[in-house]
């Protein structure tokens, strides 16, 4: 079972930190599922991610494309990992379940840290993935920097 990495966002916006995680993920091989949980938001971070720095940008497909195999990172709404991806990326509330999480290398839980309704549903994801066996760690901005503030070992 992969763990569960969620990332409690206060200073950076999802815009800025989803792409340092992807590219993470890229440089370790995996090939990278995002689910948001509707088509709009799917566009906003299409965007996002054709649009960042001037010396690249992430290449990725909306799932639906005739190439979605091909995708080294591919947006859905779905549970659908047509690209293998073995790091799924969940945002806005994202549903994620245990049974994927024993499928995958990691699992990726981003959440607004300043908007109390998502941060009761990350601690409901926690609770309910860790209560499964699934391993988890809660990492939060506090301070400026990324520090690992719980951790649960799997089992």
């Amino acid at each position: 079972m992969g763990d569960v990495y969620f990332y409690h966002l206060t200073r950076s916006p999802l815009e800025v930190t989803l792409p340092m995680l992807v590219e993470r993920s890229l440089r370790a091989g995996w090939h990278v599922a995002i689910r948001a949980r509707d088509r709009e938001r799917l566009g906003w971070l299409d965007e996002k991610l054709w649009l960042g720095p001037d010396d690249g940008f992430l290449a990725h497909g909306i799932a639906g494309g005739p190439h979605d195999a091909l995708q080294p990172v591919l947006l859905t709404t779905g549970q659908e990992r047509a690209n293998d991806a073995q790091c799924l990326m969940a945002v806005d509330g994202a549903a994620v379940n245990a049974s994927e999480c024993a499928d995958l290398a990691r699992v990726c839980i981003l959440f607004d840290g300043n908007d109390a309704a998502a941060v009761d549903r990350a601690r409901g994801q926690w609770k309910e993935l860790t209560d499964a066996g699934a391993g988890a760690q809660y990492w939060s901005e506090e301070g400026g920097g990324w520090r690992k503030k719980a951790e649960k070992q799997p089992g």
